[in-house]
């Protein structure tokens, strides 16, 4: 089993694209550095209030992979705002 996990971020707090940069970099670094997953910035544009991320793992369990992201889901709401940006959507994808 594949998960894909898609966070949808607002960066409200962002003046520039340095400002985006920081942000999404410290959420991928701290994310990568609790859990077991691969991460990365898709469609990076250069508007710096909003961003998508993607989070994949591969697990031979459905429930280990549906327990994972819901707790990467919940650990990135908390480094986002802690960073001045929320987690406007989100959605998980079983492949």
């Amino acid at each position: 089993m594949i998960a894909f996990l898609t966070l949808e971020l607002r960066i409200e707090a962002a003046q520039s694209l340095k400002d985006k940069r920081q942000v999404v970099r410290s959420l991928k670094d701290r994310l990568r550095a609790h859990f077991n997953i691969s991460i990365a910035e898709l469609d990076p544009t250069n508007l710096w209030n909003s961003a998508t991320i993607g989070v994949v793992s591969i697990s031979h369990s459905r429930d280990y992979l549906d327990g994972l992201m819901k707790n990467v889901e919940r650990q990135a709401t908390r480094i986002t705002n802690n960073l001045g940006a929320e987690i406007a959507d989100s959605f998980c994808e079983f492949f």
